[in-house]
């Protein structure tokens, strides 16, 4: 079941992202400290976090507005659980944020992941759920690791 996400979520979250190679187990305060301004309300009301619930949290997307456009938006975060992956839940996640977004009029989501060998399953996790890569930065994240942007627009509702 996806359902917001609560602030009783944030250590499973933050579990999630260190098992699934987001954040080494040593980096996980920043990625605490969005979470509690989310629930504070300090990040925008747009901010938004969703988990895949199964008995506890065992996935996660956030997704917020590009600042100065119109109605572009950015998946800043999604991770599944490593035993579950590879069975629909990342892609129910992010078919989730797109149905948000696209209810609401919103026009394009934007993707940002790394060039590297190893992401390679993920960047054809995006290419499989309709993403296009629309840009490379080449040496982004680090010397020899390129930051690849994928682009999906979004259809409006009852089209």
């Amino acid at each position: 079941m996806i359902r917001p996400t609560t602030p009783d979520d944030t250590a499973a979250i933050l579990a999630l992202a260190v098992a699934t190679g987001l954040a080494p187990p040593d980096a996980t305060d920043e990625l605490r400290d969005v979470l509690a301004s989310h629930f504070a309300g300090t990040l925008g009301r747009d901010h938004t976090w969703v988990t895949d619930d199964d008995g506890g949290p065992v996935g996660v997307a956030y997704f917020a507005p590009e600042r100065l456009t119109e109605g572009t938006w950015n998946l800043y975060m999604i991770a599944v659980r490593p035993d579950l992956q590879g069975r629909g839940r990342g892609a129910a996640l992010l078919r989730h944020a797109e149905e948000t977004l696209a209810a609401r009029g919103e026009r394009l989501l934007l993707v940002d992941t790394s060039g590297l060998p190893e992401f390679e399953r993920t960047r054809a996790f995006y290419r499989k759920c309709g993403y296009d890569e629309e840009a490379r930065v080449r040496e982004f994240w680090k010397a020899g690791d390129d930051k690849v942007v994928f682009r999906k627009a979004l259809a409006a509702p009852g089209r």
